[in-house]
């Protein structure tokens, strides 16, 4: 896929509006892309569409246009409180980026109000905007739109709202089930009216995304759009075609220092830099924020509340600086003119690292990827070409490499807050490297920690079940106690030296640890253990006593012998009539038919018994 095709908006089979028309001229939108003009045409002819299409290709349009027109062609119009077109996203972000869009083009149409529906912001005073201006166009994630359908105590019958709806749209539709939105969908879908049309947008295909187009759409038409000079040799590579893919091999301990220097290369271009867990963000940010000078630096990561919508708007302001982000800024997110995505930490997915990438090289612009891997992860660079036909290319070695670690360990002496940062970086990194998806690549066990804990600037190593038991000579901790070491905030420190004098004062009971078992060992030992209680109670409950027991034993025996043909009839009798040492009950005998009857008070009765109980 090239940026354009060479169609024109006018070269469309179907008409569109003429206030369409002028915005995409104010936004200087000549030409479709090629999701574009295959989605628009069906999705204006009532037509439910599932699109595939590489990142950056123009899918937020393809969805966008069709909503106006299928609104603007209702026959009755949209009151304030009814809902006609519903988009669901699953990020903030992207949400943001979507309702920015589709403002540009309602302002042609006064008559339709658009209303975002995301979190980090009070419900309540969702609900009052709702109330306040309508909602005819909802842009939102799928927590905070669940969460409008129980506002009927507050006053809002959204259920209600929703009965007309025209339009639904998943964008980013695999990426709403893999972040565990399925529960919330199936929950929103059933408010919805079955007569609609449906869009599902997505840039890869999976299983699960599979099931969603079977179950929410109607004879679906199915879109998959390749890139252009690309289709033909590599039917199914899903990263844009002007994207060039780098990887680079470096010891753990020099990891974050080629991090520094290639930023201080390119710290006058927009750079993204992933790490997987919000807790490398927090701390490998607020290093760069100290070791790179003269460059914005911005995180982002999923923890954030309402801080996340002001810094992603902030960023995509800029024209140049440094993003420190998690996979909440993997999917969908457009940020004008981004040069290079660095991927410190390699992605616990193939198609994150997919998505990642689709972060540059948008609308057919020119970007850059650039991954950091250990040397025992480069079979990682064959995986990805195989499995997503994604090929990287070594970069040669990066230039003027500065030790900058001694600096991080100094911030971490410096502040209690950057120590405890530092701990959980590294132990969140190992957690999240335990969980990735190629576990044959990826192996906690072929981790040296020794040399990871440096590259983390660590001052010691922290206690974690993946380090107990084991020593690390080629690792030096600090000599300073790092219990004297001060927070910074003087709030913070004072909260802890109260804590640590309530510790003295108050010592709490050290806790004896046992040794845990397997779970299939202690299934065993309680089903053990149950066998053993009802034995117990069957023995409590019987009314036999030992000497009655054996002589039914011996009796039992007889009886055999005699089946057999070991003994005669005669023998059988004159033995089992033979009255033992031990005198036969002659009270408290069970009426039940139980075993007890075998002592009766004469041994004929009693041979009697023995045969028809064997019997």
């Amino acid at each position: 896929m090239d940026n354009t095709t060479d169609s024109t908006w006018d070269t469309l089979p179907v008409q569109l509006n003429e206030g369409i028309l002028q915005t995409l001229a104010e936004l200087k939108f000549t030409h479709m892309t090629p999701v574009q003009s295959a989605c628009i045409p069906l999705f204006m002819g009532n037509k439910d569409v599932a699109a595939e299409a590489v990142t950056g290709s123009g899918k937020t349009l393809a969805f966008v246009i069709p909503i106006i027109e299928l609104l603007l062609k209702r026959e009755e119009k949209l009151k304030k409180m009814q809902v006609g077109a519903l988009v669901i996203t699953p990020t903030r972000e992207l949400a943001l980026q979507i309702s920015e869009v589709m403002e540009q083009f309602i302002q042609k149409f006064p008559q339709f109000t658009q209303i975002l529906l995301i979190g980090g912001s009070n419900p309540i005073d969702d609900v009052e905007k709702i109330q306040d201006q309508g909602a005819n166009i909802v842009i939102a994630t799928p927590g905070r739109l669940e969460d409008m359908f129980r506002r009927k105590e507050d006053g809002l019958d959204f259920g209600s709202s929703v009965r007309c709806l025209d339009v639904l749209v998943l964008d980013e539709a695999d990426r709403l089930l893999e972040m565990g939105f399925a529960a919330s969908l199936n929950t929103i879908l059933g408010y919805l009216p079955k007569q609609r049309r449906t869009g599902l947008f997505s840039a890869t295909q999976t299983q699960e995304l599979e099931k969603l187009v079977r179950a929410g759409l109607r004879n679906p038409v199915r879109i998959t759009v390749k890139e252009k000079g690309v289709a033909a040799a590599a039917p199914s590579q899903k990263t844009p075609a002007k994207l060039s893919n780098y990887y680079i091999l470096c010891k753990a301990e020099d990891k974050f220092n080629n991090l520094v220097a290639f930023l201080r290369q390119h710290k006058h271009e927009k750079n993204l830099v992933f790490f997987n867990t919000c807790a490398g963000v927090e701390y490998f940010g607020k290093i760069l924020e100290t070791v790179i000078k003269k460059a914005t630096i911005c995180c982002i990561h999923g923890k954030m509340k309402s801080k996340r919508n002001t810094i992603f708007a902030d960023f995509r302001a800029l024209k140049s600086g440094i993003l420190v982000c998690t996979d909440v800024m993997a999917r969908g997110i457009d940020i004008p003119d981004v040069n290079w995505v660095l991927q410190y930490d390699p992605p616990s997915s193939a198609r994150a690292f997919v998505h990642r990438c689709g972060r540059t090289a948008r609308i057919g612009n020119l970007g850059n990827a650039l991954v950091f891997l250990l040397p025992m992860e480069e079979t990682y660079v064959t995986f990805l070409s195989i499995n997503q036909k994604c090929p990287l290319q070594l970069m040669p070695a990066v230039r003027d490499v500065v030790d900058v670690l001694p600096k991080a360990r100094a911030l971490n002496l410096a502040d209690r807050a950057m120590f405890d940062k530092s701990a959980r970086a590294f132990v969140s990194f190992v957690q999240a490297y335990a969980k990735h998806e190629c576990s044959l690549i990826f192996r906690v066990k072929d981790l040296d920690f020794a040399t990871l804990a440096r590259g983390f600037a660590l001052l010691r190593l922290p206690k974690m079940p993946e380090l107990r038991g084991k020593t690390f000579p080629d690792f030096e901790s600090t000599m300073v106690d790092t219990e004297t070491i001060r927070y910074k905030d003087k709030n913070r420190q004072k909260e802890r030296v109260k804590m640590l004098k309530d510790r003295i004062e108050n010592p709490v009971p050290r806790k004896v640890f046992v040794k845990t078992t397997s779970w299939s060992k202690q299934k065993n030992k309680k089903d053990r253990k149950k066998k053993f209680i009802a034995k117990r109670k069957r023995n409590e409950d019987c009314e036999i006593d030992d000497e009655d027991m054996k002589e039914l034993l011996s009796d039992t025996r007889l009886l055999k012998r005699l089946k057999k043909g070991q003994i005669t009839e005669e023998d059988f009798e004159k033995q089992i009539t033979t009255l033992p040492k031990s005198k036969h009950k002659t009270e408290g005998a069970p009426v039940d038919g139980s075993v007890g009857e075998l002592f009766d008070k004469t041994p004929e009765v009693k041979m009697a018994n023995v045969k028809q109980s064997f019997k």
